[in-house]
């Protein structure tokens, strides 16, 4: 007979006490939508995008939404949706990197959700927005010296999550276990 899994009783624990959104902010390419799509498969909760959530409510791509209209016409519409996403009660969002920029986005991320800043290294996250041209602060210069500077600026705010998973190009399992155990460990009052 099997061992039972482990994950189970912390999955358990984490369902007992989650009453709120958990949020996954982070830079572009560091893991948010894939991570929180397995988080919230494990906990049996709804999961959202937000970027794919805008993308729905404004008929276009949110490169598209950037060209046309600008980075703050984005940004408000961008706060709009996930107020929308978090009125919804106990799920998983993932945000785009800038999210948290925005003060009322800020502000109800850390009072109303548990977030969870996903952390991946620079080369990480070249290679993974490499595989695509959805990402439009990335077009106009060199993608390492963006992120770096991205990150310089938005790591100070990103520190401010509840909780810090680190993302790798290992064995996803590795990662969401980690996400696991520090919800947990969060909700149970183990982590400051």
């Amino acid at each position: 007979m099997p061992a039972p899994d482990p994950r189970n009783r912390v999955v358990e624990d984490i369902r007992a006490r989650l009453d709120r959104p958990i949020v996954l902010i982070g830079l572009m390419g560091c893991g948010k939508t894939r991570i929180g799509r397995l988080l919230a498969e494990a906990l049996g909760l709804p999961f959202a995008d937000s970027d794919d959530e805008i993308e729905k409510a404004a008929g276009m791509a949110v490169a598209d939404i950037f060209d046309r209209f600008g980075e703050a016409y984005f940004r408000d519409g961008e706060k709009r949706v996930i107020q929308r996403l978090l009125d919804g009660g106990a799920q998983v969002i993932a945000t785009g990197g800038g999210a948290v920029m925005t003060s009322g986005t800020a502000e109800a991320v850390w009072n109303d959700t548990i977030s969870i800043w996903i952390r991946a290294e620079i080369p990480v996250m070249i290679e993974r927005t490499g595989r695509t041209d959805r990402r439009p602060l990335l077009r106009n210069g060199d993608p390492e010296r963006i992120l770096k500077d991205l990150a310089e600026k938005r790591y100070p705010v990103y520190a401010k999550a509840d909780i810090t998973v680190d993302s790798h190009n290992g064995p996803v399992d590795s990662i969401l276990n980690q996400a696991l155990e520090a919800l947990r460990d969060y909700l149970y009052g183990e982590c400051a």
